[in-house]
Parts: structure tokens; sequence; C-alpha cells
């Protein structure tokens, strides 16, 4: 699709690839609230990604299970690409991340790590590679 997307839009990308998950949040709300409702889906599925890796640095299980979730639901109708996005990529990536999350389990939540480093003991902490958002 040829959708154009604004330069506030691609700041909260870039703040999202940084791991500025809630600075993310900030920015693409400001613009989810007055996008046509079409792309509105799409704004609030990134939105709610990076929320739930938000709620994971802060150990919050049950907050970042169910908002990666509800995000990934909402991005399925922009595969596979939209506004420049590889939306079928965030999918599989974010999708592998919170199944790892899902079987790490909720005892086990502040041992996880987001990091593209290697796990040097796996057995103190859990490190998982947080989705990245690439262009097309």
């Amino acid at each position: 699709m040829d959708t154009e997307l604004s330069e506030e839009f691609w700041q909260g990308i870039d703040q999202f690839n940084r791991g500025e998950f809630y600075a993310c949040h900030d920015t693409l709300e400001a613009i989810w609230i007055e996008a046509p409702v079409f792309e509105k889906k799409f704004y609030q599925g990134i939105l709610q990604i990076a929320v739930g890796l938000y709620h994971l640095g802060n150990h919050n299980w049950r907050g970042a299970v169910i908002l990666m979730g509800e995000g990934l639901n909402r991005l399925t109708e922009y595969q596979p690409e939209y506004g420049g996005i590889n939306v079928e990529q965030l999918i599989e990536d974010a999708a592998e991340c919170l199944g790892q999350v899902q079987t790490a389990g909720v005892d086990r939540v502040s041992q996880i790590v987001l990091t593209d480093a290697p796990s040097p003991d796996p057995k103190e902490q859990i490190f998982l590679r947080p989705p990245i958002i690439q262009k097309t």
C-alpha cells in the first residue's frame, strides 16, 4: 500500500527500535488520536506492542502478554507491508518474543532481559531479543 506516514511516525519507530517503548507510545498515541479510521488499528497495534514491551521491562508479565497479543491481532490486516513497514516481519518477531515470554511464565518474568546480546548464563536470566520494526 502507498500510504505516506508522517515524520512523527518515523520518530516513534526509531524510539521503538532503540527500546524507548514509553516514548514510542507517547509519540504514536498523538498520531493515533487524529488518524483516519482505517489507520487507527495500525498505530494502535504498534502502540500496544510497545507498551507490552514496556510492561515486560517492569516485570509486569500479565500486562506484557495481554498488550503484545492485542497489538499483534490489530496488525494482521496490514500484512505484508503498510506505509513502508514490514508488518509481516514485525508480527513474526513480536509473536516469537511473546511466545518466549509466555513460556518463561509469570514466575520468571523478573529474569527476563530485553537485549540483542547473547545470554552468558541462561540459568540466572532469560535474554530475549525484542522485535525491530523494519522498513520495506
